[in-house]
């Protein structure tokens, strides 16, 4: 089969390479589309080694397709589903070897199944907007979340599921032009995000709570770090929930602990990727039980921003790191 393997100096290669077989209750899935994220780019540097059961050198966290083979055992899908998730890497290539409960149905919007490209821009972005604020942080009817990257596509996936369960999001992003597009999925207000005075930070506290009635957002999805985790805790409202998803901005903050004490806030991180196979399988659950619905409803839309075939993979990865585009790159496979 064919598949983008990372090479020397952190190129991308299209190569051949042997068909991975499934084992007992594992699934083969081909691939028609995947999803591209900033975790693959932080793979091709070295920053984010796959974990054991995920090829070492074959990007890729999030797939559409069909199955085409399972192991023994295997009862939870048949050859011939369509299906989509979350996996632990191998995504850029034909074909992918899961265990066959981390798979999900794709559903179908209006009576016709959603598209393998639309459907690879869903499983990453949703599981993890979803997993962190509702499931992790407990955003509820009538709260206020402060969505950073708001154009991304953890971002736009945020902002559609607050609408969906009652929530109300507010979003910061770098340029206008993001927010408003922003707006049209659900984003109730919007701030560009400006250095601070003395060039030491970010700036945004002092807005964030302006637009959510002076009390501050309960929670806030952070998928940027570094400066913005001492605004985020000034931001949020007594007894809110500052949850670390990315960390664009770095790994390091210079926090106020005393503020987090006398407010009563928490601040937990999360990842989808390293869980154990347990949580993977809930995961999944999620996306099929809680997500997959609102998809079928109309309630939740991917945003794509650009379709590329698989050897583009390069072009993919600068367009990301370009911060340019809004929503998911998707690398179409067949």
């Amino acid at each position: 089969m064919r598949a983008i393997v990372i090479g020397n100096a952190g190129s991308l290669e299209l190569r051949e390479v042997p068909t991975p077989e499934p084992g007992p209750g594992q699934a083969r899935v081909r691939v028609r589309a995947c999803g591209v994220n900033r975790a693959d780019l932080l793979q091709r540097r070295g920053l984010y080694p796959a974990p054991p059961d995920a090829p070492s050198d074959v990007p890729g966290l999030e797939i559409a397709g069909e199955v085409d083979a399972v192991g023994s055992g295997t009862t939870d899908v048949r050859v011939g589903d369509r299906v989509y998730g979350v996996v632990s890497g191998g995504a850029y290539a034909e074909a992918v070897v899961v265990h066959a409960r981390t798979l999900a149905p794709i559903p179908s919007v209006s009576g016709a199944p959603l598209g393998f490209v639309e459907a690879a821009a869903v499983p990453e972005a949703f599981l993890t907007a979803y997993d962190a604020m509702v499931a992790q942080a407990g955003l509820a009817a009538g709260e206020v979340v402060l969505v950073h990257a708001a154009g991304s596509g953890v971002g736009t996936a945020a902002a559609q599921i607050a609408r969906a369960i009652g929530a109300r999001a507010i979003g910061t992003a770098r340029s206008k032009e993001k927010l408003e597009r922003a707006a049209a999925l659900g984003l109730e207000a919007g701030i560009v995000v400006e250095a601070s005075a003395d060039g030491s930070g970010v700036t945004f506290a002092d807005r964030a709570r302006e637009l959510s009635e002076g009390r501050g957002p309960d929670v806030v999805l952070d998928l940027v770090g570094g400066a913005y985790v001492p605004e985020s805790l000034a931001a949020l409202a007594d007894r809110g929930r500052l949850v670390l998803v990315g960390l664009m901005a770095g790994a390091r903050a210079n926090v106020d602990l005393g503020l987090v004490l006398r407010r009563r806030l928490r601040i937990f991180g999360t990842v989808l990727r390293s869980r154990p196979l347990e949580e993977k399988i809930l995961a999944a659950r999620l996306l099929a039980r809680n997500l997959g619905p609102l998809v079928a409803g109309g309630q939740l839309a991917p945003v794509v921003e650009r379709v590329l075939p698989l050897d583009a993979a390069a072009e993919a990865h600068d367009l990301m790191a370009s911060n340019a585009s809004f929503g998911k790159i998707v690398l179409k496979v067949d």
